[in-house]
């Protein structure tokens, strides 16, 4: 089973699959059906929005208003303005930019499409209309502002009046601290209508786009989710990852107050966020489509139920590379977690010893550790032990994120000279995973996954190698290593696109993962040529950081910024 050809096969296959899962689709033209999202349509409102930065107050937002009122009354929605105070925080922020003492006031835009049933919760659609200092924001937020308007021209070009009402609030103030979603939700009479949100934001310029939060107790909504829209990408992961983080979008403050809702975003093209380059020519329209086409399907779907689906356990749910979706119960994650652990413990049963599972173990928790503490002594060398700017730190994520991969091949390649790929060794190599698993089942279920499902698909695979023969079991050990390498090498990319430039060490959990997928496929490696290949990748690693440390400051750092 163990030839280079299988390894071969098995990256290649893998590549594909983390390829797919991280490229968005191409943006749909002017010719598409009328009842869908073009991402070449709405690119029509980002030029507007997108021309020149608009903050709260200044003259260009007060024209990007004008502009969204009367694409909105245009389409037949009923349209109103509110205005209100923002808080002391929001208006030292603003006067910081500005350098004027004088506070303008918050003007939300709030309109609706009347449904059959007035009377029944609306589902309200939401996005910021201001921009940062020096930003033309045709990403944040205009991507979400323009993706609201394709999906509101795409309803009514059906010709069917909805089932509900269908509201959208375009905030003001959301980068001075949520200023117009605090004002709506707090003093709006029509905040009571409200049933379920669906918030658009960016962090960049492009990437997928991922429906990354949700409200409490999303079962029955993640459901609906589930069915209402086609290609749909999210993970129950990053929602509760988010919970954890000290960001925050508008719909922060509806969920505060038990609202359900969702949030879409895309992270990737960092460099752009908050920056004077984020213009419309620079941002990528087929991230524009991707989200699009889900607040499309999902928008539809809350339109037509006959009730909007009440509160239920969370699910566990994560995309299969932008293909497909899978949605269970938490407890299921037990289930899965023990049919890797029996599959690994079939295929070690009187054929390992002790010391062999033992050695599997040692190893593996060895390479974590070893990658962990690599990740973070070259991601020092890069700068980020000193004083950094954020936004530069975000231009640097694609080197960051090449750098990150370079330590932890050379990190594979040193300790698979120790690691030999026998069963128990393999076995044993699963063992600190499927705790990890069983503690994240516990702690986290609807965090687990990463763990159970890849884990699952290599121990079947090395159980059939010993029921059913080498010829199998090698076709196993191929297609579990293609989808679970696969899934770690997409899932490692977007961890790294969010929180690469401070915590690098966290690709070493899809390392180690990947490790023992790979590990039934993996030939021997000749001890010189092991030590070789590791000192290449890791002096490639460190000139990539001594490239990001001495490289000037990126064009695209926030025109506001100060943390140099």
């Amino acid at each position: 089973m163990r030839n280079w050809w299988a390894l071969l096969t098995a990256l290649v296959g893998a590549i594909v699959l983390a390829i797919v899962a991280t490229t968005p689709p191409g943006p749909a033209g002017n010719d598409a059906p009328s009842t869908a999202f073009s991402a070449t349509r709405a690119m029509a409102d980002v030029r507007v929005i997108g021309r020149a930065p608009h903050p709260t107050g200044s003259a260009e937002d007060a024209v990007v208003r004008a502009h969204l009122i009367a694409r909105l009354q245009a389409m037949g929605l009923e349209v109103a303005t509110a205005t209100g105070a923002m808080d002391a925080d929001g208006a030292k922020r603003l006067a910081g930019w500005s350098k004027s003492t004088v506070t303008p006031p918050l003007t939300n835009i709030v309109a609706i499409l009347p449904g059959r049933d007035r009377a029944a919760p609306a589902v309200l659609l939401m996005a910021h209309h201001d921009s940062v200092w020096g930003s033309p924001g045709a990403a944040d937020d205009g991507a979400g502002v323009a993706s609201i308007l394709e999906t509101v021209r795409a309803i009514r070009a059906s010709g069917q009046v909805p089932q509900r009402d269908l509201m959208i609030l375009l905030t003001d103030g959301e980068e001075l601290g949520l200023e117009g979603a605090k004002s709506f939700f707090a003093n709006d009479p029509r905040r009571g209508h409200v049933g379920v949100i669906v918030n658009l934001e960016t962090r960049g310029g492009g990437g997928r786009a991922s429906m990354f939060e949700t409200g409490s107790d999303n079962g029955a909504m993640m459901d609906l989710f589930a069915g209402a829209v086609g290609r749909p990408v999210g993970t129950s992961l990053s929602v509760f990852i988010y919970k954890k983080l000290p960001n925050s979008t508008d719909y922060t403050v509806a969920k505060k107050l038990g609202v359900p809702g969702f949030n879409f975003a895309f992270i990737g093209r960092p460099e752009l966020y908050h920056s004077p380059l984020a213009t419309p020519e620079r941002l990528d329209q087929g991230a524009l489509q991707d989200m699009g086409r889900q607040v499309l399907d999902l928008t539809r779907g809350l339109l037509a139920a006959p009730a909007l689906p009440g509160k239920a356990a969370d699910r566990v749910f994560f995309d299969a590379f932008g293909l497909f979706f899978v949605s269970y119960a938490p407890a299921i994650g037990w289930l899965i977690l023990l049919l890797g652990a029996g599959g690994y413990a079939v295929a070690a049963w009187r054929r390992s010893t002790v010391a062999e599972v033992a050695k599997g173990a040692g190893v593996l928790l060895a390479l974590i550790v070893a990658a962990g503490l690599a990740l973070y002594l070259v991601n020092l060398a890069s700068g980020a032990g000193g004083k950094t700017n954020y936004y530069d730190r975000l231009a640097a994520i694609p080197r960051l994120e090449v750098q990150a991969l370079l330590v932890c091949l050379a990190l594979l390649v040193t300790l698979r000279r120790w690691l030999p790929s026998k069963a128990g060794t393999i076995a044993g190599a699963a063992v600190p995973l499927l705790a990890l698993g069983a503690f994240a089942q516990i702690a986290a279920p609807t965090a687990a996954y990463p763990f159970a499902v890849p884990l699952m698909l290599g121990g079947l695979a090395l159980a059939l190698d010993r029921l059913a023969g080498r010829s199998a079991g090698a076709a196993a050990a191929i297609f579990a290593a293609v989808l679970g390498v696969g899934y770690m090498l997409g899932f490692g990319f977007f961890l790294l696109q969010a929180v690469g430039p401070g915590m690098p060490m966290i690709a070493a959990v899809p390392l180690a993962i990947a490790t023992v997928l790979l590990l039934p496929l993996m030939p021997a490696i000749e001890p010189r040529r092991a030590t070789q290949a590791s000192g290449i990748l890791i002096a490639l690693a460190i000139g990539i950081a001594l490239w990001v440390l001495l490289d000037p400051m990126a064009a695209s750092v926030a025109a506001y910024s100060t943390d140099h």
